[in-house]
């Protein structure tokens, strides 16, 4: 029987009379029965799958059942623009029921949050921010506005949970959880990722419903995908051919590939329109609204245009070079193929031989049904240092046991004791940001100047932004800006791309996040091409190297591509002798680890505090530099980093950390004790665990 027999009277016949649908997808079923049996839920369906109903309808029909006052329901989505881009679906069906719903955004007009304000509507959507603001203003009566929430719907949630948002959001939900009579149901809408179940577990915090994971069933579809080689002009001139008279999105993995793209593109007799977060909000709208109507543009975007966000029926996706991960390109590759007899495609349009063969090994993983696992932190000590203010400014003052019993149950603080709770309050104390009189803790001096009432907006935001290294002319004039993953792999003497011109690394002042470079001469060719990728998984690089050593051809790859990649192959023809061998060219050694970005720099870290040479390291190699390492040198050191204690030495942890960069990763890492700021840092750049898995495997070979 379908589940639609379960849902309200009013909700059927407004399905049917209003929607005009004739039955429910596989996804509303699955998911329709398990909300209606009060379980939270993780849903898993591709862009346009038909999450959102399978979310709301068993919603709505529990409303009309069960009818309350007030807020009953919360939408929470990770960017404003899905959120925008929702209104009027959910609009719909609240309205075709008889309920409303209301968007709370910083841009919604002060009349409109005050009537809200007084009478409150069935549906609340909002974004993390936008929620935390709500509970600490003094205007808004959170308790009466939240006391009869009984479900929470996270869209998106694998981008918001493989980040410090997430994070900031569970701890959110269980400060809800104290203002709410209801357990209130979590439910989770996701792209595929590798593993659901953790973050099922990751989203029920301290929720006593039982949780399940809704995968619908996919019958394999027909893809369409292409990998091209060429140079800059070429692809101009590629994406104008094609792209004319169709509608396409143009992914780029940087706000200056996409300006520099959609320049080339200027004269191509397509409409083309730029999407990314440097761009203003009208701006972006204006694009999305062009693509949806248009029959001949191409919006040039970054990942703002990843997520759900509804352009229309797409007919083409192209990609810059690759995405860093199989998730990233499934998720692309999802916007097409939507309408009967569509085909889902991506067109891979690369400059460089790194990211020729990088996009073969997305491809590649993806036909293998391998996602990347979402990284979820279970300690996350700033995120609770800004929960810590978060609450004494919501309550002017608030008890030590009040903070730990409200926090306790969010997954992001679940590895930190009780114990070492109370130490940080008193580290915080110490240091001014924390006051505590008669057992009530209160912003100290320090926090109130940076964080309080009059710096509030400091505090609505959990994140900040991404740590940008500045790149000056040896004369000091500004450049540009590259990012401090880019700045720490470049050496002196490199040549890079920067606003469509070669310079050359002179000097490199980690400290100061400054670059000096000069005008690279003309014929010198840049080492990195302008494409420098963030960390890739051990999994994604060691395909890499499987694609390297074999001699399979890839039909969807051009002429060119294969050519090049025949050119690689005999190049690096040494790989198949070792499962990480090394190379010596011009008085250095190469290590080939083809590991991933965050095992190359936990190896590196390391075996710098073990020799005394030079190392360098990206997503492929490690690079020694200066007295020429002997394979058995190399080899013994590996035997004794491959001892089970020798990773828990805290004198070596400590040696890892103080090699790190200097990163500001979080506006709330100043506030930590130094060893939690190396341990933040670290936790982004280094993985113990999996360098020692790696060693183990090289000693086996």
């Amino acid at each position: 029987m379908s589940v639609f027999k379960r849902y309200h009277p009013r909700l059927q016949q407004a399905i049917v009379s209003r929607l005009g649908w004739r039955g429910l997808r596989e996804v509303q079923e699955l998911a329709s029965q398990a909300i209606l049996d009060g379980n939270n839920a993780v849903v898993l369906a591709p862009t346009a799958g038909g999450k959102t109903e399978a979310a709301f309808f068993p919603i709505l029909s529990q409303l009309l059942t069960s009818p309350e006052t007030g807020t009953q329901c919360l939408y929470i989505s990770p960017i404003r623009a899905l959120l925008n881009n929702q209104e009027e679906r959910l609009g719909l069906y609240t309205e075709m029921v008889g309920m409303h719903r209301f968007k709370w955004h910083g841009e919604a007009k002060p009349k409109d949050k005050q009537a809200f304000l007084r009478e409150p509507c069935e549906l609340l959507m909002t974004t993390p921010e936008s929620l935390e603001v709500m509970l600490i203003s003094p205007s808004v009566p959170a308790r009466k506005i939240f006391e009869q929430l009984r479900y929470v719907v996270i869209d998106e949630i694998h981008a918001l949970a493989d980040c410090d948002r997430g994070s900031h959001l569970m701890a959110v939900l269980e400060r809800l959880r104290q203002l709410s009579r209801c357990d209130f149901q979590r439910i989770g809408l996701s792209a595929t990722v590798g593993n659901v179940a953790e973050i099922l577990s990751w989203l029920q915090g301290s929720s006593g419903h039982p949780g399940l994971v809704i995968t619908p069933h996919r019958p394999p579809s027909k893809k369409q995908l292409e990998v091209k080689y060429l140079d800059e002009v070429d692809l101009a001139n590629e994406v104008g051919r094609r792209a004319y008279g169709k509608k396409s999105l143009f992914f780029t993995d940087s706000r200056r590939r996409a300006e520099t793209v959609s320049q080339s593109l200027a004269d191509k007799n397509v409409d083309i329109f730029v999407h990314h977060s440097s761009i203003s909000r009208e701006e972006r709208e204006l694009a999305e609204k062009k693509v949806t109507s248009g029959k001949n543009v191409a919006i040039v975007c970054t990942s703002t245009l990843e997520l759900g966000i509804d352009v229309g029926e797409l007919d083409l996706i192209f990609q810059a070079e690759a995405p860093s991960s199989v998730a990233s390109f499934l998720q692309r590759m999802g916007r097409t193929g939507r309408r009967e007899g569509a085909i889902a495609n991506t067109t891979f349009l690369t400059t460089s031989s790194e990211a020729m063969v990088q996009a073969i090994g997305l491809i590649e993983l993806a036909r293998e049904h391998w996602v990347e696992d979402v990284k979820l932190d279970f300690s996350a000590w700033h995120i609770l240092v800004h929960q810590i203010m978060a609450m004494c400014l919501q309550s002017g003052a608030v008890r030590r046991s009040q903070i730990w019993q409200t926090l306790t149950g969010a997954s992001c603080f679940k590895a930190i004791s009780e114990a070492s709770f109370h130490c940080l309050l008193d580290y915080l104390k110490a240091e001014d940001y924390l006051s505590e009189e008669s057992g009530l803790l209160s912003m100290g001096l320090k926090a109130e100047k940076t964080f309080g009432r009059k710096n509030f907006l400091e505090l609505y935001s959990v994140f900040t932004s991404p740590v940008a290294y500045k790149v000056l002319s040896m004369g000091g004039q500004l450049l540009g800006s590259i990012d401090w993953q880019f700045a720490d792999v470049i050496e002196l003497d490199t040549c890079f791309l920067l606003a469509g011109k070669g310079w050359i690394v002179k000097r490199i002042g980690h400290s100061e996040k400054t670059v000096w470079a000069e005008k690279a001469p003309q014929g010198k060719a840049p080492k990195w091409g302008g494409f420098a990728p963030m960390m890739l998984s051990y999994r994604l690089c060691r395909k890499v190297r499987d694609i390297l050593v074999s001699d399979q051809e890839y039909p969807y790859c051009d002429a060119a591509s294969l050519k090049r990649l025949f050119e690689l192959r005999q190049d690096r023809y040494f790989l198949a002798n070792h499962f990480a061998p090394l190379q010596v060219v011009d008085k250095q050694m190469l290590w080939w680890t083809h590991a991933g970005g965050r095992i190359n720099n936990t190896l590196r870290y390391a075996l710098s505090h073990e020799l005394s040479c030079e190392i360098t390291s990206n997503n492929y190699y490690l690079k020694f530099t200066g007295d020429l390492l002997s394979e058995k040198v190399l080899k013994n050191r590996l035997k004794t980093m491959a001892e089970p204690d020798y990773w828990l030495d805290q004198k070596l942890i400590s040696a890892l950390q103080h090699q790190l960069p200097e990163l500001r990763l979080s506006k709330y890492q100043p506030c930590l004790p130094k060893q939690m700021q190396l341990e933040l840092v670290a936790k982004e750049y280094l993985d113990l665990n999996q360098a020692q898995t790696f060693i183990e495997r090289c000693l086996k070979h």
